[in-house]
């Protein structure tokens, strides 16, 4: 790739490539032109598609460098960026889920940013609803299960907007409480319109199927939950974005099929080398040490 072409160039190739290590890097050249140019616009422009890029592809570290700059921007001139307030509030959203996987950041910090994020998206007369389902996560995140299920209780009867995650995002993280809780059979009941195909997204069901594998063999219905684990790594294999997935799937290979487990854990190994997520590598590495 030749390192004289401009912007334009840059995010033309950029926006024709699949999200990937390759992207990111055409995107923070991109960054560098704007930046050594000084126009802000560009760099805000780069850095928007950088944060949708890197979140979704294990560096969430990038993500975060990026929308720091772009949200510290928009403080600045509000007014000129005041037309792209709705998909900065979402990439706020995508930087709160990943900010709980780094030790490193006191809940305080992510508790101020999260009553941040409230004040911005009240201010733009959004529901409350985006913010209690992130207060939920968190909670869920740090095994405060008791307070998850009081954010929980405030999340879901609240007002739908366009800041909201869809159904089937929402009900993946029901979900993915009662797997935390150990109850099997709600764990299972609140998965019954995902497995049905009734609620699916970008991201669901492949995040959804790894939980109910354990579920599945604990109550018996072993035979269904090989079928679905075949069946979710179809969908997961080869995608950094779901390596903790993969570990909640190899977490139910080292009970059911330890050969299996190797080769799902063969697959993925190299997709941690530099994943950018510590707690993605956590759970994938840990889950990976039960097959010996």
């Amino acid at each position: 790739m030749s390192m004289e072409l401009d912007f334009e160039d840059l995010m033309d190739e950029a926006m024709g490539m699949p999200d990937s290590a390759a992207k990111i890097e055409l995107l923070e050249q991109a960054i560098r032109v704007a930046d050594t140019a000084g126009d802000i616009d560009q760099g805000y422009e780069a850095r928007g598609m950088l944060v949708n890029t890197a979140s979704f592809n294990g560096y969430p570290l990038k993500a975060l460098v990026a929308f720091s700059w772009q949200l510290g921007q928009y403080d600045k001139h509000p007014e000129r960026f005041e037309h792209d307030l709705h998909d900065l509030l979402w990439s706020y959203k995508w930087i709160l889920h990943d900010l709980p996987s780094f030790p490193d950041i006191p809940l305080a910090q992510i508790e101020n940013l999260l009553e941040d994020f409230r004040l911005r998206s009240k201010k733009a007369g959004y529901s409350e609803r985006t913010y209690h389902y992130y207060r939920f996560s968190l909670a869920l995140s740090t095994g405060e299960l008791e307070q998850a299920k009081q954010w929980m209780d405030q999340w879901r009867p609240a007002d739908r907007d366009s800041l909201s995650n869809c159904q089937a995002c929402e009900q993946d993280m029901l979900v993915e409480f009662y797997y935390w809780t150990g109850d099997d059979d709600r764990t299972l009941k609140e998965a019954q319109k995902i497995l049905s195909g009734r609620l699916s997204c970008a991201e669901v069901p492949h995040l959804t199927y790894p939980k109910l594998l354990l579920p599945l063999y604990r109550t018996g219905k072993r035979q269904e939950a090989a079928d679905l684990e075949r069946k979710s790594y179809r969908l997961i294999k080869g995608n950094r974005d779901f390596l903790f997935a993969a570990g909640q799937q190899i977490a139910y290979l080292s009970q059911a099929d330890l050969f299996r487990g190797l080769e799902v854990y063969e697959a993925f190994a190299p997709l941690s080398v530099n994943h950018e997520n510590p707690l993605f590598r956590l759970g994938f590495d840990g889950c990976g040490g039960g097959l010996v």
